[in-house]
């Protein structure tokens, strides 16, 4: 879509929280598998806000060298990273990946990301367990997602809201000038009060959580792309993202499209 060839890319900055491998990161196997010899490559764990960070970070990049481009991807296999047995966990989570190109005219408008590691045990991830018995974590049940969702529900709405107030402000405009607002697609209830905080109409909010379920640092780039191929975003658009996940980690950015 955006005309381009794989050796033209500078960087390739992927949000996982699910990479098949802990070394190398997923962005550097993504680099190989399409040939983007050119490009330096890293991953982002900050769970459901890795694109969202990827793009801030993207974004800076190409401040300070105009010209970069650089590929943004969420990607994430929660079907690996989910326990079968926890029935209030196992059947929120889905698989997918989504990427843009950042660079060139439009570009990040306003973003403003968050973090608040006092709250990690309320949705965290153990990681594989060592080797070393001398290190063992024996707390660790194995590599899969745990989370009390109902605190988690009232933080996300309670941090979201804050964080779309400050990008707002930071940007200078009204909710009104927004023409699309794709929020992380973590939970319907989450997103309904998230809206009725501001009174935005259904019309203006792209939701497609009810066919993938909540794909982590995938689910932004997801529904960017449906809607922009819906034809739902135009140039010059001014686009809201905005997201909460795991860390805690939260923020929010308003894109020129």
């Amino acid at each position: 879509q955006a005309g381009l060839g794989a050796d033209e890319i500078d960087a390739v900055v992927l949000g996982t929280i699910s990479n098949e491998m802990s070394m190398p990161s997923c962005a550097c196997l993504v680099q190989k598998e399409i040939g983007a010899q050119n490009a330096f490559a890293f991953d982002i764990n900050v769970a459901c806000c890795g694109f969202l960070y990827g793009i801030d970070l993207a974004d800076a990049y190409v401040r300070r060298r105009p010209g970069m481009k650089i590929l943004v991807i969420g990607a994430e296999t929660l079907s690996s990273r989910t326990n079968w047995r926890d029935r209030n966990t196992c059947v929120l989570f889905g698989d997918g990946a989504g990427a843009c190109v950042v660079g060139g005219d439009g570009g990040v408008v306003a973003s403003r990301l968050f973090a608040d590691g006092r709250l990690f045990h309320l949705l965290s991830m153990d990681s594989a367990r060592g080797m070393n018995p001398d290190l063992a974590n024996h707390a660790n049940e194995g590599s899969f997602i745990k989370m009390a969702g109902r605190d988690v529900f009232k933080h996300a709405v309670r941090a979201m809201e804050g964080a779309v107030r400050a990008v707002l402000d930071e940007a200078g405009v009204g909710m009104e000038e927004i023409a699309l607002m794709i929020p992380h697609q973590a939970n319907v209830r989450i997103l309904n009060s998230l809206l009725d905080r501001f009174a935005v109409p259904r019309e203006k909010v792209y939701v497609n959580i009810h066919k993938y379920g909540n794909t982590s640092a995938a689910s932004i780039p997801i529904a960017l792309d449906e809607a922009n191929r819906a034809g739902m975003i135009r140039r010059g658009d001014l686009v809201l993202f905005c997201a909460f996940g795991g860390g805690f980690t939260w923020g929010a950015a308003i894109i020129r499209w």
